[in-house]
């Protein structure tokens, strides 16, 4: 349902406005999530998505928190995940509400200066301020712990910065040295990055098959992203560089 969600809205609604009406992380969340249905904005939400993960700097290629979700999303809402999406991210007819969010005190110093504003209703030429002042900073604005956003956290970027093997010395011995970091998504879509290893690389992953066998020259750099959509399709791509 959600595949024909995304390609009707897109298809439709979108190409018959501009793709720019919403924010790009708002059309990779839905595009991600339907399995990146055919539609020219789709394309264009794919590109930045995979853009952002070709070096260098290496981005999160979704920034959840760019997307305005919290503009009509309903805490009483009916229990329909897959509309629940799509009624988060396009049908925005009220103004977005802006909430008081507690913050841990260790939070407090990577937030940007703020003003608290309280849960009401703000005037149109508020919005474009307002919004920009995050309560809470890299993450969705609303609640998406749940398991119609699990498509969110399976997303990974590897960027393997370096990884040399070779054939060194007098007596030929096997010199191997790597770094790979691995980027995940927390279960509010905050991003961070973590050490790993090669040994952690998906099997679609290819440059690195013959590692630590024998020792043929390998001198390889990448980085490589992977996720499931809403119905647990998996995909990925990956930019050697």
């Amino acid at each position: 349902m959600l595949v024909s969600l995304a390609t009707t809205f897109f298809v439709g609604t979108v190409e018959r406005t501009s793709a720019q009406t919403y924010p790009i992380d708002c059309a990779i969340l839905l595009c991600l999530s339907g399995g990146w249905p055919a539609s020219v904005p789709c394309s264009r939400a794919r590109a930045e998505f995979i853009r952002r993960i070709t070096p260098w700097p290496v981005e999160p290629p979704l920034q959840i928190w760019r997307c305005p979700m919290g503009a009509s999303y309903d805490s009483e809402g009916t229990g329909d995940d897959d509309g629940r999406i799509y009624d988060i991210l396009f049908d925005r007819p009220r103004i977005p509400l802006l909430q008081t969010i507690a913050v841990a005190p260790s939070q407090e110093a990577d937030l940007p200066p703020t003003r608290v504003i309280s849960a009401e209703r703000v005037e149109a030429g508020d919005l474009i301020n307002d919004f920009t002042l995050r309560l809470v900073k890299d993450r969705a604005d609303i609640d998406i712990s749940g398991p119609e956003f699990s498509f969110v956290r399976s997303i990974r970027v590897f960027d393997v910065r370096y990884a040399h093997q070779y054939q060194a010395g007098s007596e030929g011995d096997c010199e191997r040295s790597a770094v790979v970091v691995l980027g995940t998504y927390g279960t509010q879509g905050d991003f961070s990055w973590r050490r790993s290893s090669i040994s952690t690389l998906p099997k679609a992953h290819v440059g690195l098959e013959r590692w630590g066998e024998n020792c043929p020259s390998i001198h390889h750099r990448s980085v490589f992203v992977d996720w499931r959509d809403y119905e647990g399709n998996y995909g990925y791509e990956q930019a050697n560089y």
